[in-house]
């Protein structure tokens, strides 16, 4: 049966004119979130994990902020900068810089960073494999979330 699916030169995935076509299909449906239109802006969110995002300006940069709270003494805080849709260029400093992926269910970091990301954190915390959904896509929200610090995450 399998091999009715395809034969000699059939495509798979979106590499293929079906796989093409099936995917416009499902982002003219709203199916399938768009990777150039979605925007980080505002508060993601799961449990007492937290990411914000605010615009820096017109060209796709934002400010952002990370923060896991696994309760005392393991959490991780990272702030930075982060540019891009759908794959965003995030850049926590000193060498924590990584692809993190947005699709239309939220935000997510690999499951490997790079070893300057942890000095962020504390305990065993880490920021890998970080997954949050969004919460709010205002501006004025992300302005105001804090980190498990207790600093606003994403002010100047």
């Amino acid at each position: 049966m399998l091999a009715g699916c395809g034969g000699e030169g059939a495509g798979t995935g979106t590499d293929a004119p079906a796989g093409r076509a099936l995917e416009a299909e499902a982002r003219a449906r709203a199916m399938v979130a768009d990777p150039a239109k979605l925007s980080p802006v505002g508060v993601f969110g799961s449990d007492s994990d937290r990411l914000c995002a605010l615009p820096v300006d017109g060209a796709r940069r934002f400010r952002v902020g990370a923060s896991v709270d696994y309760g005392e003494g393991q959490r991780c805080v990272a702030r930075g900068t982060a540019s891009g849709s759908g794959r965003l260029a995030i850049d926590f400093g000193d060498g924590c810089a990584f692809d993190a992926v947005q699709d239309g269910t939220g935000i997510r970091f690999p499951a490997v960073l790079p070893a300057a990301c942890d000095s962020r954190c504390q305990g065993r915390a880490n920021l890998a494999a970080l997954r949050v959904a969004p919460i709010s896509d205002a501006p004025a929200e992300a302005l105001r979330t804090r980190g498990s610090d207790g600093k606003l995450l994403c002010a100047d």
